[in-house]
């Protein structure tokens, strides 16, 4: 079935999409940079450039670090980053939803072999 991937435009050098997004979700879930990063194969070099490309286009934190506590510290997600993933899921699902339609009429083109 085709789907959509949304990636929003919001200003000429910064997006937002939903490998940003799925970041921001581990971090809120895992309660770290690292653990998230790991999560989604990647380096914790690369989850905090992302988390920090966030935080330059925003211009405030998206992700603050935690200092001590039981396991060490670790990573939450600010106001600005519920918010940011709260309207990117809500933005994604309006458009998936308008889309559907269309969605599955380009899947039945698909299975019938194109010829219409």
């Amino acid at each position: 079935m085709p789907s959509l991937s949304l990636r929003i435009q919001l200003d000429p050098e910064g997006r937002i999409g939903p490998g940003k997004i799925e970041l921001l979700e581990k971090i809120a879930a895992l309660g770290s940079i690292s653990a998230a990063g790991r999560a989604m194969e990647m380096s914790y070099r690369r989850a905090w450039g992302l988390v920090e490309e966030l935080n330059a286009l925003f211009g405030q934190p998206v992700v603050e670090r935690q200092i001590g506590g039981r396991n060490g510290g670790g990573a939450r997600l600010t106001r600005l980053g519920e918010v940011l993933v709260t309207r990117f899921r809500a933005v994604e699902r309006a458009a998936a939803d308008a889309a559907a339609e269309h969605l599955a009429a380009l899947q039945a083109e698909i299975g019938s072999g194109g010829a219409g």
